[in-house]
């Protein structure tokens, strides 16, 4: 079976984590487009995470991936865009529910806030999780006004 094709940005802060996530992409088969930053000079992490929103939302792919430092400013610009379904997680079981339960399509990371082995499980479980839709469609449809 083929896996999606993702598109992974970041800003300045999110960088280095968002190589290391591009190398585990690799190693496990997926294909990504990096929408940015390319280092670790100050930007603007509203501009990334709007365009890869955008992405995400006129279905050029399924799912994003957004790193900065804490993941929570890139979630809040992603969910402003109508479509999308960001989420900043931490953990596994957060990156598990948020794709069973509320079809999340946009996944944000903080490097401030955890390491890269988590990181990678966080991905692997996030990409791995099918949503549940027999139960949830109805509650993800009200999301959206």
């Amino acid at each position: 079976m083929e896996k999606e094709k993702i598109v992974i940005g970041s800003d300045h802060a999110g960088y280095r984590l968002k190589e290391v996530i591009k190398k585990y992409l690799n190693e496990t088969g997926y294909d990504y487009e990096d929408i940015g930053m390319y280092d670790e000079e100050a930007s603007d992490y509203p501009q990334i995470a709007h365009k890869l929103a955008k992405l995400v939302s006129t279905s050029q792919y399924k799912r994003g991936i957004l790193i900065c430092g804490t993941g929570v400013g890139m979630c809040i610009c992603a969910n402003k865009t109508k479509g999308i379904r960001a989420v900043v997680c931490s953990d596994t079981t957060s990156a598990k529910f948020s794709r069973a339960h509320n079809d999340t399509n946009v996944l944000c990371l903080g490097q401030r806030i955890i390491g890269e082995y988590t990181a990678k499980e966080i991905c692997k479980v996030w990409l791995e999780t099918e949503f549940e839709a027999r139960r949830h469609s109805k509650r993800v449809l009200m999301i959206e006004p």
